[in-house]
């Protein structure tokens, strides 16, 4: 599968600019995530940098876009868990840079360039960033993974029993649920192979579906270690078989790295695909619902600017 050229995926900003916006998210972390807001605020000022906070997302997009006309945003700063990140790249305009201050249960895009409370200040200060890409699934951005299986409907129940801030305790009774009804339903995947001219449409059925833009998954499973955001392309990961035991296989060989070398694991590097089914199916965005089945799936190349720990950087 061939790419055109792009541009280099890490830079720095330019100096001037000193308007940092924050999004905080009040149902995310603990109950001392606003200390950690205050923080932020406090280093940034020392660091010469203005600071704005918002809870609306639509107040901070017309802010961050009359800004960055003004040639005076420095970033955009998510503060909360990968939900609050995704709300933030739905709805800014590509380009503008965004940082992350990690408060929430799953902070899977933070840890993945090294991004903590205690670095975050020095993060937007220095501006180096890196042009992450993103899938997009059914008109909505994500930065991290989209998966439909037993995961998504865990995500689903969870988030119909919600209240408030939650913990890792807080998916046991959906796990269980999940457990005792989940049926696997087959679903069927469809996505370009070969390259350009000779390319042909492949089917794929499933009861597992797995595409990464990063490799990094919850709990550190290593579902599709070799995704890597900024090559332009989607990791397609596809399981056959569906049931309990199947799923603690899987899970075994996910673990010990032997999944991609079975029979009933299908993976490709994917620019497009579509998945299906003859059955009710959620799906789940880097750990939210998403939505049912049946969903488009294409990738944006470079669409996001996160700033990142310059020694992080020097890794890509």
């Amino acid at each position: 599968m061939k790419h055109p050229t792009t541009l280099v995926p890490t830079g720095a900003l330019t100096s001037g600019t000193d308007q940092v916006l924050i999004l905080q998210n009040p149902t995310a972390g603990r109950q001392n995530r606003q200390q950690r807001v205050q923080k932020l605020q406090q280093e940034l000022h020392q660091l010469g940098l203005e600071t704005t906070c918002f809870s609306d997302i639509h107040a901070l997009t017309a802010e961050a876009e009359r800004a960055q006309s003004n040639g005076t945003l420095r970033a955009v700063v998510a503060a909360g868990g990968d939900g609050t990140v995704g709300l933030v790249v739905n709805h800014l305009p590509a380009g503008i840079p965004i940082s992350v201050l990690p408060l929430g249960t799953e902070n899977l895009l933070a840890r993945s360039f090294d991004i903590q409370p205690e670095n975050a200040a020095q993060v937007i200060h220095q501006g180096t960033f890196v042009r992450l890409d993103a899938g997009e699934a059914n008109g909505r951005l994500f930065l991290l993974m989209f998966s439909c299986g037993l995961d998504s409907d865990i995500v689903e129940r969870l988030d119909k029993q919600r209240q408030g801030h939650i913990s890792h305790w807080s998916y046991l009774r959906p796990i269980l649920a999940s457990i005792r009804s989940y049926r696997y339903p087959e679903v069927r995947v469809y996505f370009e192979q070969g390259e350009d001219s000779e390319s042909t449409t492949r089917e794929v059925a499933a009861r597992w579906v797995f595409v990464n833009n990063l490799p990094i998954y919850a709990l550190k499973i290593p579902i599709v270690p070799q995704a890597i955001g900024t090559d332009g392309v989607l990791d397609l990961c596809t399981l056959r078989r569906g049931s309990l035991p199947a799923a603690l296989w899987y899970l075994a060989g996910i673990l010990l790295g032997l999944h991609q070398r079975w029979k009933d694991c299908t993976t490709a590097k994917v620019t497009t695909l579509r998945v299906e089914s003859d059955h009710p199916v959620a799906f789940q965005l880097d750990g939210d619902p998403g939505g049912q089945l049946p969903v488009h799936i294409q990738v944006h190349r470079q669409r996001v600017t996160l700033l990142i720990p310059a020694a992080t950087a020097a890794t890509i």
